[in-house]
């Protein structure tokens, strides 16, 4: 197998990859004039989100072959849900953002089926295949940050405090950036171990998480909603 795997992935996802980069949401998430109730939306959304990628994330620690691996992705499952929670629940409460309309946000569809995908992969899935559904949500994340980083330089320069900035500036940074690396290095590594039927697998894993890296995002300009939302219903409290 010549060269590595992940680019391999990352070419055959190109037109997918496009298709993000010409989301409405993302161009003006960089410009910072994305309607604050979309970017609301958003986190409220991406918060539900972290919380079962960690779910997910922890799942893939404990069935990594290697030390390396299960040190790396118990890492990130704590950072997901613990340092990058903090600031999503930081923006949303900092006054910024229009008030919340529910005090119990729910799952959005998009929402929901990516998170339930995530962890159906991690939970039934070889290792390899698991590892390579995760890894989109790092790279293509760390793509986007990169490039909305390099539009956003005016809207950082007028309000240094501005929840989009501070959200580009986050998934923009060095320690971000290493993080994608490594998940990479460990993807990599799962596919030289993997059999040929694995690395098909592990190919079609990395494009339905990509597609649903789409879908997430277009979700939140959309304001997506269920079309029967569980009014009337009590799903958070037990009898």
């Amino acid at each position: 197998m010549g060269g590595r795997f992940t680019d391999e992935l990352w070419e055959a996802t190109a037109d997918l990859r496009a298709a993000i980069d010409d989301l409405e949401f993302l161009t003006q998430l960089g410009e910072g004039s994305l309607a604050p109730e979309a970017f609301r939306q958003y986190l409220e959304q991406d918060a539900l989100y972290l919380a079962g990628y960690g779910k997910a994330l922890a799942m893939l620690a404990v069935r990594a072959p290697e030390t390396e691996a299960v040190a790396f992705w118990a890492g990130s499952a704590r950072t997901t849900t613990v340092v990058e929670a903090a600031l999503h629940e930081d923006l949303l409460t900092g006054g910024g953002l229009p008030p919340a309309t529910s005090e119990t946000p729910e799952h959005s569809p998009a929402c929901l089926a990516y998170v339930s995908y995530l962890i159906a992969a991690a939970a039934t899935e070889p290792y390899p295949v698991a590892a390579a559904a995760i890894l989109p949500c790092y790279w293509v994340y760390a793509e986007v940050g990169s490039r909305l980083a390099r539009t956003a330089k005016d809207v950082l320069a007028a309000n240094r405090d501005h929840p989009y900035a501070r959200w580009v500036a986050t998934y923009d940074a060095e320690e971000f950036q290493e993080a994608v690396r490594t998940a990479r290095d460990l993807v990599d590594a799962a596919a030289l171990d993997a059999s040929p039927k694995e690395r098909a697998a592990m190919r079609r894993a990395f494009a339905i998480a990509t597609r649903y890296e789409l879908l997430f995002w277009k979700s939140a300009f959309d304001l997506e909603a269920w079309d029967h939302p569980l009014e009337g219903i009590d799903v958070h409290h037990p009898v």
